[in-house]
């Protein structure tokens, strides 16, 4: 018989979830990479900011990198036009980027990209490689949850539909449902969140 059992979630309050992702992040040995995945609603890169201020209180390195800093130039990211679903899940971010210029920078070759490309200006950000300093790092953004990312911890954030609806920007509600079709489509996160409201998250499992 199919199990068609409902996941449980139980209730963290945020600085709860902030600790728990940074002690899971500091159990990870070596210079781990990990991706905090989230909709632009769910602002992953506010609670990656909050998990590295916790790893540094406690003597751990730890830096964040922006997924909205590895996209792609216009003239690819919007060559089938600014709202087209297919092309935002296949062509808006440099994933194969961000994987050269941070996982196997950090694993390979002990430096790293922090950032590639502005949006807003469309030119290239021109930073200098980092050297990796026995750190975490964090990879925060939208769809980091993959197959093509080796990621040695994955955390989700995940939102239901209408969540998504109330808080998404205006400009940026077409991208709510080819989010979706990536979610159901992608692995499952080491840890999953449920966040429709940000102050009252709860865990799964």
């Amino acid at each position: 018989m199919e199990n068609t059992a409902v996941p449980a979630y139980r209730p963290i309050d945020p600085e709860g979830l902030v600790v728990t992702c940074a002690e899971r992040c500091a159990a990870l040995p070596g210079q781990p990479v990990v991706g905090i995945d989230g909709a632009v609603a769910a602002r992953p890169d506010l609670l990656a900011l909050r998990v590295i201020e916790v790893l540094r209180s406690r003597g751990r390195a730890a830096e964040v990198v922006r997924v909205g800093d590895y996209v792609r130039p216009a003239s690819l990211r919007l060559e089938w036009g600014p709202h087209d679903p297919e092309a935002f899940t296949t062509s808006w971010y440099d994933f194969a980027a961000l994987r050269r210029e941070v996982l196997d920078g950090i694993r390979d070759h002990r430096r790293w990209l922090p950032r590639l490309w502005d949006e807003l200006s469309d030119r290239s950000f021109r930073d200098q490689r980092l050297d990796a300093a026995c750190q975490i790092t964090l990879i925060a953004g939208e769809m980091v949850v993959r197959d093509d990312l080796d990621l040695d911890l994955t955390i989700a954030l995940r939102m239901s539909r209408a969540a998504l609806l109330r808080r998404t920007p205006s400009d940026r509600q077409w991208t709510i449902d080819p989010l979706l079709d990536h979610q159901r489509d992608a692995p499952d996160p080491d840890v999953e969140v449920r966040y429709d409201q940000p102050d009252r998250p709860a865990l799964r499992g």
